[in-house]
């Protein structure tokens, strides 16, 4: 585990811990490069010099705009650094002093929808930059910022293409975007999709996109088609029926093999899978497939039948390590539920050891959990993972009685316990990893931010209206519970309290927010316009009738306008709080890993953000959620934002001590990115603010000596 030994037996091998080769100047890709270890071999700035690191300059990505989150790690090439605006604007800056050199409107003219979007994809022998903005992939020209127009239909695509074919149903009217950027190998574009959860949910499949003109190359069924591999996983129709299974969180590509990794995200609907029994492939899996084909090379299912939206949330990292005195070429994914996979590329298998063991699986009427799921015995998990007394907070005597009573009323005790009426207390369904991703240095140390956080699932049975037309809340409770609970209350985070929105949103902004969307919340502009109205009334408290469309020859919004939801839906996502608001457990809250993925050993944990007001109180620093990664670099650093503090860090990544922060003007809920230009380096992250009730923010900011 001392870095002297592991130095050693590199170069008995012949391999050298820093590369003869020139560093790379550029973050071409997200990431940094195909690998996407958010790794550079820069090193200008280092221990010995971070304590003098300033901003350079800055740039104000809003101007007379609602500010949003910016979750986006840019790009630098020959001189140009490219990003987005909270209004997923893309905008091209000179990278020494931040002017602005263009900007592209992919709403100009149109009714706008606002999601988070985290890189850019940059395709070298065509000088161009792809990116998604709403249901479309756009593709733009580098230096002057113009829409390409022999690329799809005058510079862009639909990103519904190839997710219903045809075979299985229309989807075109169902919400489909990217959070995260595809890759690019030779002359194909591979792109995953973000959809939605419930039971309108689109299918996940992952495509191959022709890079020069956008048509379509080939498709890879995430829910597999009669006769596919994986089939038998499902029931019979459930590729007519079923959802998701998407590729959310980004993938990385291994030029020489010519094979894109990739993790998929959990089946429709959270949390109840009664529709759907069996395995579930290839939901919740790391898979690697040909690039220029798609076809299928293996498969890794990290979660057998997923009740419990435990979605790979980011994209793997492909690096080497020495396992039993071999070079061995490795994909690394990190999970939701706190777990590191370290599998051989070519072939999946796990360099570690991992059990396939028995869980419960007393479950709801008409659920079928699968019996047994896996547990890998190295990398230790980066989080707990399940719930006992002895987590229970001891911040203060009331926020522990608080705590207990509903620990007492609830059912823990493992993490594969199915939801349930009585409710769940588990681990795992916003983090340990979230979308930030991991890094990984030249000698296969993963540095990975992770939150210790507990979710109550709580269970209720969906008795849907059975006259014609719908309510309003009929409506809510089909389109809107699954994130907001069926009580309007949200989680005071991600998914807001709207039980008094009207003292906030005028009817008109509410429906504005309906069509374009906000955060983690899709565009609704797929459901019809009454429908949309009736929640609005509803949730405003209106009562009035829905007025006529005369081109509608159905005015009434009936069972017809939108599918059922299952017959057990979840009460809203309600992080496990103390009566003050603080997580419900002990610290920490949040850390800082640093894992030797040669051996599998942690080198160190440190608690990662904190809570002002608690350490002036005299508590240890506690740690924080985080949303955003890490960079790790040649100086000696790993830098990284994404706490709730509003900080920005860098850690010796050697020890785990922090060596620099500074205060940022908003929450930076991105990850960082370096590179250097006329002999300087720089480090620049996108400071968006405004998530988890946080200040707007809107700026990206770029640090130097």
């Amino acid at each position: 585990m001392k870095y002297l030994a592991l130095i050693g037996a590199f170069a008995l091998l012949g391999w050298s811990c820093t590369s003869p080769d020139k560093p790379s100047e550029d973050w071409p890709t997200y990431g940094g490069n195909y690998a996407g270890n958010r790794y550079s071999k820069l090193d200008q700035i280092n221990r010995s010099n971070v304590s003098k690191l300033k901003v350079a300059w800055s740039y104000k990505a809003v101007q007379g705009e609602n500010p949003f989150e910016i979750q986006c790690q840019p790009l630098m090439i020959n001189g140009i650094l490219y990003g987005t605006t909270p209004l997923l604007k893309l905008f091209a800056l000179k990278a020494d002093t931040g002017e602005e050199l263009w900007k592209f409107d992919p709403f100009e003219n149109q009714i706008p929808t606002f999601h988070p979007i985290r890189g850019l994809m940059y395709w070298p022998e065509g000088k161009r930059i792809y990116y998604s903005a709403g249901s479309r992939l756009f593709a733009l020209d580098a230096e002057k910022g113009t829409l390409v127009s022999e690329f799809g239909e005058k510079g862009s695509i639909d990103l519904h293409e190839g997710v219903g074919d045809g075979l299985d149903r229309d989807v075109n009217a169902l919400p489909v975007d990217a959070t995260s950027p595809g890759v690019i190998y030779k002359e194909t574009l591979v792109m995953g999709s973000r959809v939605g959860e419930g039971t309108d949910a689109a299918l996940g499949y992952v495509r191959g996109f022709d890079v020069r003109t956008g048509k379509l190359k080939w498709v890879f069924h995430t829910i597999p088609h009669p006769g596919e591999y994986g089939y038998d996983t499902w029931p019979k129709d459930a590729w007519k029926k079923s959802g998701a299974a998407n590729n959310w969180g980004g993938m990385v590509l291994d030029e020489k093999r010519g094979v894109v990794y990739l993790g998929t995200g959990s089946p429709s609907s959270d949390f109840y899978g009664g529709a759907r029994e069996g395995t579930n492939l290839f939901s919740d899996c790391i898979l690697a497939l040909d690039a220029e084909t798609g076809k299928r090379i293996w498969h890794f299912q990290t979660i057998h039948h997923d009740l419990w939206d435990r979605d790979i949330p980011c994209p793997p990292t492909l690096t080497t390590v020495v396992h039993q005195g071999k070079k061995v070429e490795v994909v690394v994914q990190a999970t939701k539920d706190g777990l590191v996979y370290v599998l051989n590329r070519d072939t999946g298998e796990s360099l570690f050891p991992i059990e396939e063991r028995p869980v419960p699986t007393e479950a709801l009427p008409g659920e079928k959990p699968w019996p047994t799921q896996k547990y890998p015995l190295k990398p230790a998990p980066l989080t707990r993972q399940f719930l006992t007394e002895a987590d229970i907070t001891t911040r203060t005597p009331e926020a522990h009685a608080f705590v207990l009573k509903r620990f007492q009323q609830t059912r823990s005790g493992n993490k594969f316990i199915p939801p349930s009426k009585e409710g769940t207390l588990v681990f795992g369904l916003g983090g340990g990893a979230e979308w930030g991703g991991s890094a990984v240095d030249e000698q296969g140390i993963l540095y990975q931010n992770a939150n210790e956080m507990v979710w109550d699932v709580q269970m209720e049975e969906f008795k849907r209206q059975k006259s014609q037309p719908l309510s309003g809340e009929t409506l809510y409770l089909d389109h809107c519970s699954i994130c907001h609970g069926s009580e309007r209350k949200g989680n005071g985070v991600e998914y807001p309290d709207l039980r008094n929105i009207k003292a906030k949103y005028s009817p008109q902004q509410v429906m504005q927010i309906l069509q374009t969307g906000r955060g983690r919340m899709p565009s609704f502009q797929h459901v019809p316009e009454k429908t949309r109205l009736a929640i609005v009334n509803f949730l405003l408290g209106i009562n009035k009738p829905i007025p006529p469309d005369p081109h509608d020859s159905k005015p009434a919004v009936t069972t017809a306008d939108t599918p059922p939801p299952p017959p057990y839906v979840n009460t809203g996502w309600k992080r496990f709080l103390d009566p003050d608001g603080y997580p419900a457990i002990t610290p920490p809250w949040g850390t800082l890993n640093a894992i030797d993925l040669n051996t599998g050993e942690y080198l160190w944990k440190v608690p990662l953000g904190e809570f002002p007001e608690l350490t002036k109180k005299g508590l240890p620093v506690t740690g924080t959620e985080s949303y955003g990664g890490p960079l790790v670099t040649a100086g000696g650093l790993v830098f990284i934002a994404a706490t709730k503090d509003e900080r920005f860090r860098a850690f010796d990544k050697k020890t785990g001590k922090v060596v620099w922060e500074y205060q940022l003007p908003a929450g930076g809920f991105a990850t960082p990115m370096t590179y250097q230009m006329k002999g300087k380096q720089y480090i620049v992250l996108a400071v968006g603010g405004v998530k988890n009730g946080h200040k707007p923010g809107g700026y990206y900011l770029a640090f130097s000596l």
